[in-house]
């Protein structure tokens, strides 16, 4: 009991010692409990409503609402003030007042000074020489408040802080001029102030999860769509075995590849395992963007579409490089960011394949007898590095059963749990291997990325997008090509 209601307390049970010849002492102190008790059964019910409206309301404007209300009333006071920071400004949220004629005088003296307040902040903001710079705006704010209200009528405060940040205020006045803020007033005021900061809090969680969701929605359309225009299966080129894979380290990948055929305008694949098919040749691509993520997946996509526009024309190889190097540079300069790229095309009648190389990781060739695999590598500049780079072609004449190996540096570039890198040495140790091995280039694929998940760890994911392609020659007599018959 604080020392204000033991002093009425003892002033009540003294003044009520006798009456009309009864003792009445027990009484008075009877009824002064009771009256306490209603009282504290009173500020329960409050505080109870507002937990009720805390854990009820979806709509932080609504809980905001009540709490001057609630703030006057559990501290006995004739009105309240909410006001609220957002960074250096002020804004007066909601206030209360039972007399309706002060409160229109009070609200404007707060809507006046919140003006004020706000217009010192931005003059401080564009020109700090003209006003002295605000070391802490809670304490400015606060020296303002009181010294346009203390004059008047007492007004007190209580602050609400929201993980350790204070981020508004309560402001509790009266007519009276005996008001006291006791300490039992600023404790119920401050029950009031924590949950109207929880309030806030889980307003803003709300708000973030809800984002986040929505953030991780559009990722995941972005997913489907870049998995869409990588080749849904490989397609059947005559004398050749392909099989691909692309694992992105996020949702959405900078790795790109493709298999396209040189009059894809006109090419029905439900004709292509027909014997008598045209034997037209294929571009096999592999490219890298520069980085991860949705703007990494977007270049890829801007590259992609290109880059078959591109393979209308009829170029060479380096031809091709060249014109999508010159298309994509000035907005692969604006985003800073490059593209490798290794082109190639392969032409069923004669067996040749023909490339070109923009920096891009050399594909490795394994052909029967020879000890060493051979990279197909030609000079040229990374996509986007410069306006008018010049590529080199270079041409391979197959031989049955030769593999090659079209890879992106995620491979190479993939971490164990001791911080060891996979290289290109074992890399072309685990080709050779498949290459010997195995008989299918399915087979083949299915044996390296086995090994690089062994390599990283079960259950642990590379920090890079892993994709390769892998190309068997086997010209077998079903896929003979009759054109030139």
């Amino acid at each position: 009991m604080s020392i204000f209601n033991q002093n009425y307390l003892r002033s009540e049970t003294n003044n009520n010692l006798y009456s009309n010849g009864k003792y009445t002492p027990v009484v008075a102190l009877k009824e002064l409990v009771a009256s306490l008790q209603r009282e504290q059964n009173k500020i329960q019910n409050l505080l109870s409503s507002l937990s009720f409206a805390l854990r009820s309301f979806n709509n932080l404007n609504q809980f905001l609402e009540l709490t001057p209300l609630m703030v006057a009333r559990v501290t006995d006071a004739d009105g309240g003030a909410l006001i609220l920071y957002r960074q250096q400004e002020i804004s007066l949220e909601q206030i209360y007042c039972h007399n309706n004629r002060w409160r229109e005088e009070i609200t404007f003296s707060f809507q006046e000074l919140v003006q004020e307040i706000n217009t010192y902040s931005q003059t401080c903001q564009h020109d700090p020489s003209l006003c002295p710079e605000i070391e802490c705006f809670s304490d400015f704010v606060e020296s303002q408040v009181q010294s346009r209200f203390s004059p008047l009528f007492p007004i007190f405060s209580t602050p609400i802080i929201v993980k350790n940040v204070e981020r508004g205020r309560f402001y509790v006045f009266s007519q009276d001029s005996e008001y006291v803020w006791t300490q039992t007033r600023r404790k119920l005021a401050q029950l009031v102030a924590d949950q109207t900061a929880v309030a806030i809090a889980n307003h803003e969680l709300t708000v973030e999860l809800r984002s986040k969701e929505r953030q991780d929605r559009e990722l995941e359309i972005a997913s489907e769509i870049q998995l869409r225009l990588l080749p849904r299966k490989c397609p059947t080129i005559k004398g050749l075995e392909v099989a691909a894979k692309c694992q992105t380290a996020n949702r959405v990948g900078g790795d790109y590849y493709d298999f396209i055929p040189v009059n894809y305008d006109q090419w029905d694949e439900n004709n292509a395992t027909n014997k008598n098919a045209p034997c037209e040749p294929w571009s096999i691509v592999i490219g890298d963007v520069m980085g991860k993520g949705v703007p990494a997946g977007l270049i890829m996509t801007m590259t992609r579409g290109m880059l078959r526009a591109e393979v209308l024309n009829r170029h060479s190889p380096s031809r091709v490089l060249e014109h999508l190097n010159r298309v994509m540079y000035p907005d692969l300069e604006n985003s800073h960011r490059f593209v490798t790229l290794f082109y190639s095309e392969y032409d069923p009648q004669t067996h040749l394949l023909r490339y070109a190389n923009a920096a891009h990781n050399p594909p490795l060739l394994w052909r029967e007898g020879k000890s060493n695999l051979i990279p197909l590598d030609t000079e040229g500049m990374l996509i986007g590095l410069e306006p008018n780079s010049h590529y080199q072609d270079d041409c391979l004449q197959l031989q049955p059963n030769d593999t090659i190996l079209y890879y992106t540096d995620g491979l190479t570039d993939a971490v164990n749990q001791n911080n060891q890198r996979f290289e290109e040495e074992n890399l072309i140790k685990c080709f050779r291997y498949g290459c010997e091995n195995y008989n299918t280039a399915e087979e083949i694929l299915n044996y390296i990325l086995k090994t690089i998940e062994n390599f990283i760890g079960v259950g642990n994911r590379n920090s890079d997008d892993i994709t390769l392609v892998v190309v068997k020659f086997n010209p077998d007599h079903s896929f003979t090509c009759q054109c030139s018959d």
